[in-house]
């Protein structure tokens, strides 16, 4: 891909509303449940995309930033972050336990062996250190935007859970989020799914995400900012939301 897409997704990570609204939930999560003021967090990102999210982890500790594909990469050394690391989340370039702390945030769901990406996790995390991942939530919400962003699936609750078992990590706190959205969101996309059967069309290759959808600016997305934004406070205080549009998880490496 070239220059121009990672310099229009660069400036959507940081003005469309569901990137903004997650980063906000994202820092009062970390703020108020890994942050210590007894010394600076040594923390992973893998999968940082144009890097917001590592810019907003800065402010808790050390952040070493890990993006996959090699394009990014070097937009991301050009214009954000210089010393990015080239690589996958299931072949990690570290020696075991150097973090306090590893984020993923929707990045396994582009994983096909997404338990191998959970056990590096689990590798390179400090005994008793934390991890926090994000994910698409529901297999009925499945459509063109998983498409586009290649992913290989999205998740229950119990079935992210079962995986971070599977990969010997303690499951912690998890709850949907995104969830005053989730059933406007899933009546455009069942019926959406439905048009498409009855109507026999087949998908294009040139399809649109959510991002194109449902664009930045406008009432509209300042309306959508605000409701996405509204459930900080409840998931700052780890009330499980009972659906979601996202799922978020946290739990830890055995001491």
């Amino acid at each position: 891909m070239d220059k121009a897409y990672y310099k229009a997704y660069y400036q959507l990570e940081r003005s469309h509303w569901w990137f903004t609204a997650r980063l906000h939930i994202l820092r009062s999560f970390v703020s108020r449940h890994f942050a210590t003021e007894a010394k600076p967090l040594a923390i992973l990102n893998a999968g940082v995309a144009t890097g917001a999210t590592s810019l907003m982890l800065k402010e808790f500790g050390t952040v070493t930033s890990v993006e996959y594909d090699e394009d990014c990469c070097a937009f991301l050394r050009e214009n954000v972050l210089p010393d990015v690391v080239q690589a996958s989340l299931t072949a990690l370039p570290f020696a075991d336990a150097s973090f306090d702390l590893v984020c993923a945030y929707d990045v396994i769901e582009h994983i096909e062996d997404d338990v191998q990406a959970l056990r590096e996790i689990k590798r390179v995390l400090k005994p008793g250190g934390h991890f926090h991942l994000t994910v698409p939530a529901f297999q009925l919400l499945w459509s063109n935007h998983d498409v586009v962003n290649h992913h290989y699936r999205r998740y229950r609750r119990g079935q992210l859970q079962q995986r971070i078992q599977q990969a010997g990590l303690q499951t912690g706190y998890a709850s949907y989020f995104n969830a005053f959205l989730f059933f406007p969101v899933a009546a455009v996309r069942l019926m959406a799914r439905l048009w498409q059967k009855l109507s026999g069309k087949k998908q294009e290759a040139s399809l649109q995400s959510d991002f194109d959808t449902y664009k930045t600016g406008g009432l509209g997305g300042k309306l959508f900012y605000r409701i996405f934004k509204s459930e900080t406070a409840l998931l700052r205080s780890k009330v499980k939301l009972p659906v979601g549009i996202s799922l978020m998880a946290t739990g830890r490496k055995h001491v």
